[in-house]
């Protein structure tokens, strides 16, 4: 990792330095660091011990450290090369690449034809937001050292981030096959293939992670987008088994609902409104599976809550009115269609509903007021409904006219 001046070993060494190099060498880097400080204490010019001793701060990780020496190494020698990359390189781990950009860019300049100068001035540009740049170095990074694994990623998220996806998939791939370390670059590719609505091609990639939880789960969401929800339901069954977080559990509920599997949806959905109460969709999810198995009261339990959550949600008292219709609770009904209506939901259907309660309530000018207005905003959408409408409306108005 690290450059050594060669010149070093041509000049005369204090019994200091004789020390700290051999113990350097030795891997002992603390008795170095002792052995450096001691060094440049003696001889504060020395811009060997300096380099030496930041050499040793790298090593115990020491970053701060090594790049104050390497900083006073380079005021001692200006443009020493091994000074400059392994500066850079501290600068890097901390996090730091505007600053050591320009000791890269020096670096290279001195030995362009060298795979490390290239390389790291590569990542620097692509961490300071100058991909295209980047993109160039590591060509020629690569170029020099085609079977660099770090080198192929770094090309990849270069070109990915301007846009170039289909140029960079190939690195991406090249780098997984390099080193194994580098295969949830893979997973990366599959966020970019989804962020560019190549759906097709992210799941491919999340089937190669069988043994991750979270690919195996993303990978079930997106067959649940594109609506192969059998298909979907493995890879959520062996997500939630692994890892039965909130998020597994609601996708795999719903790829249940879609799949008409009640029953396996509707504990699941008990456990994630269990889990966070405040969830007003998971509730409204759970709302419905139940109205669907046609358990009504709990069911409206559940529309009751999700109505607390989002008060000013028309639809949520739009569905509890058709809950309430099913339990025959008229007048609270009745109640729940008129907030809906206040609150924007003036649809032809609370009308038909809010007709037959009115109908069944023998409230005969209201139903007919109701039916009429049905009619008025459905025009042909609900064919039989219509025809139901007509019949009793035809009634109702015979009944009032022998008032």
């Amino acid at each position: 990792m690290w450059a050594i001046a060669a010149a070093l070993f041509f000049f005369q060494a204090s019994d200091f330095s004789s020390v700290g190099m051999k113990a350097l060498e030795e891997g002992k880097y603390e008795a170095a660091v002792q052995a450096f400080t001691k060094a440049i204490e003696a001889d504060a010019k020395d811009y060997f011990a300096h380099f030496n001793l930041a050499m040793a701060y790298g090593f115990l990780h020491k970053d701060a450290e090594g790049i104050a020496e390497y900083r006073k190494t380079l005021e001692l020698k200006p443009g020493l090369y091994e000074a400059e990359l392994n500066a850079g390189i501290l600068l890097i781990r901390q996090k730091n690449p505007a600053e050591a950009l320009p000791l890269f860019e020096d670096a290279a300049g001195q030995r362009g034809k060298e795979f490390r100068p290239r390389y790291y001035l590569a990542e620097a540009q692509l961490q300071t937001g100058a991909p295209a740049k980047a993109e160039e170095n590591y060509r020629l990074a690569l170029e020099l050292d085609t079977k660099s694994a770090g080198a192929q990623l770094g090309m990849a998220h270069a070109l990915a981030r301007q846009g170039k996806l289909a140029e960079a998939a190939p690195h991406f791939r090249q780098a997984a096959q390099l080193d194994p370390n580098y295969r949830d670059g893979l997973l990366e590719l599959a966020v970019l293939y989804e962020k560019d609505k190549q759906s097709a091609e992210a799941i491919a990639i999340y089937r190669e992670f069988p043994e991750n939880a979270a690919a195996q789960g993303r990978l079930g969401e997106l067959l649940l987008e594109t609506k192969e929800y059998a298909g979907a339901i493995p890879h959520l069954e062996e997500a939630y088994a692994k890892d039965s977080t909130q998020e597994n559990r609601v996708a795999l509920a719903v790829a249940y609902l879609f799949d008409k599997q009640l029953d396996k949806a509707l504990p699941l959905l008990e456990k994630a409104v269990a889990a966070e109460p405040s969830d007003y969709d998971v509730r409204m999810m759970y709302a419905r599976a139940l109205r669907d198995k046609r358990q009504f009261p709990p069911a409206a339990t559940q529309f009751y809550e999700a109505a607390k959550l989002k008060p000013g949600e028309a639809k949520t008292w739009s569905e509890l009115g058709g809950m309430l219709y099913m339990m025959e609770e008229y007048p609270q009904s009745l109640a729940a269609f008129d907030r809906a209506r206040a609150l924007g939901e003036d649809i032809p259907g609370n009308w038909f509903l809010r007709a037959i309660i009115l109908d069944k309530l023998h409230q005969v000018k209201p139903a007919l007021e109701a039916y009429q207005r049905f009619l008025s905003m459905s025009q042909g959408k609900n064919p039989d409904q219509e025809f139901q409408a007509r019949q009793r409306a035809r009634i109702l108005q015979r009944e009032l006219e022998k008032r």
